[in-house]
């Protein structure tokens, strides 16, 4: 059996893990140079593939490529591109398969959330519609955790601690002003459809800290609403909101919501904590200060989950396994054994019942006030942000590696998109 070169690639928005399923990818495909001759990435996702812009992972070291493992962001470059239907964009399918035939590869590894897990089935489809065989195994990444069957996705445990440390944090901030000062600390985190990042927050009530979430799943109700955050400061002194971008009202509007949208279409949020803070102000005339987590929560590879580390590079690996032994079209998942002990192992999911699906707190995650997280949901989240992986530090700051990213020759007319 003749080796064919594979084709990695970054998709969506990044996470602080996002390069250990890439160190998986490319460190497990070499172990197999009889069936893998190289790894080329797509410079800044998907795009790379159709301007032929490939990337020849060979140029790098070993020790380089073993440093993505505790490097944040995409070292490749990702994008927000969604391909449409064969029918609707042929156009660029061909020119995918071009660049294919062109470049000898044989296998696809795109490593994206929900909208990267579509582009992958299509690819899936488009080999056989098209008649040249490409592998095409869709890794995991999403900090949304909304991927559907997996039980968590690599990327989610290490923001949902950070952002459950950060709430923490804050909170003893407050408290020790409150008594003159701020009452109300917000704090806006991501989450357009899903509220996983929001409920991390949740957390720190165990800890001694009144907080308040405002989730996606559940409807907006200010007038209960303030009159909870009154609750909280009579009793306590002080309180934590923390709310997702993607709260809305009764009637579908988001809290967050700017009136532009997105490369995929979707609704440019920002601004919920804000809107939030705001109306405290109005109602109850408490001294606030808000925060956006924004790309600090998914950056922060400083505070990474060792469990999500592991299970980024995990899915990399096994990524390239299941190609190598003749699947496609499939997804590699975390399938959650226990939980006290946590131990959890690998298994898959066919793209078909992937793509386009997005998971949501299951309703018995949501008090029945609208407000907080079970004890249920804190046996989910726990176990997700438990231990610590942290990268080498130099002068006091983390040593982050940038690889040198040669580009592959190209072999075909230039391409536009």
């Amino acid at each position: 059996m003749t080796a064919k070169n594979a084709f990695y690639a970054q998709s969506g928005g990044v996470t602080a893990v996002i390069n250990a399923s890439a160190c998986g990818v490319i460190e497990t495909a070499r172990q197999h140079p009889d069936q893998i001759a190289n790894v080329y990435a797509g410079r800044n996702g998907i795009i790379g593939a159709l301007t032929e812009d490939l990337i020849d992972t060979s140029q790098e070291s070993s020790e380089a490529i073993a440093a993505l493992r505790y490097t944040p962001s995409g070292a490749f470059g990702s994008c927000r591109y969604k391909l449409k239907s064969l029918e609707a964009n042929k156009r660029e399918y061909e020119r995918l398969i071009e660049v294919f035939k062109a470049h000898d590869i044989g296998y696809f590894f795109y490593n994206g959330g929900g909208d990267s897990a579509d582009t992958c089935y299509k690819v899936s489809q488009l080999s056989e519609t098209l008649g040249y065989p490409v592998q095409a195994i869709h890794v995991p990444k999403t900090v949304d955790n909304d991927l559907p069957i997996t039980d968590n996705c690599p990327g989610f445990g290490s923001v949902a601690k950070y952002i459950a440390t950060s709430a923490l944090e804050a909170s003893f901030d407050v408290r020790s002003m409150a008594k003159t000062s701020t009452k109300v600390f917000v704090l806006e985190v991501m989450g357009r459809h899903a509220g996983w990042i929001a409920a991390a927050g949740g957390l720190i009530e165990d800890h001694g800290m009144p907080v308040l979430v405002l989730f996606p799943e559940v409807e907006f109700d200010q007038e209960r609403f303030i009159a909870r955050v009154k609750a909280m400061v009579d009793r306590h002194g002080f309180c934590t909101i923390v709310v997702s971008e993607g709260a809305k009202y009764p009637d579908g509007r988001f809290l967050a919501e700017q009136g532009t949208r997105d490369a995929f279409g979707h609704a440019q949020l920002g601004g919920a904590a804000p809107v939030v803070a705001n109306m405290v102000k109005e109602a109850l005339g408490y001294k606030f200060h808000w925060a956006v987590a924004d790309y600090l929560q998914r950056a922060a590879r400083h505070l990474a989950s060792k469990a999500d580390v592991e299970q980024a590079y995990a899915t990399g690996r096994a990524g390239v396994e299941m190609a190598l032994a003749g699947e496609s079209a499939i997804m590699p998942t975390i399938e959650r054994v226990s939980s006290d002990p946590y131990q959890w192992q690998v298994g898959k999911a066919p793209l078909s019942e992937v793509a386009n699906v997005e998971k949501f707190m299951p309703t018995e995650f949501i008090t029945d006030d609208g407000f907080g997280i079970t004890a249920a949901c804190k046996t989910y989240l726990l176990p997700l942000i438990q231990g610590e992986d942290y990268p080498p530090f130099e002068n006091g700051l983390p040593r982050y590696v940038t690889l040198k990213n040669a580009p592959v020759a190209k072999k075909l007319d230039a391409f536009e998109i």
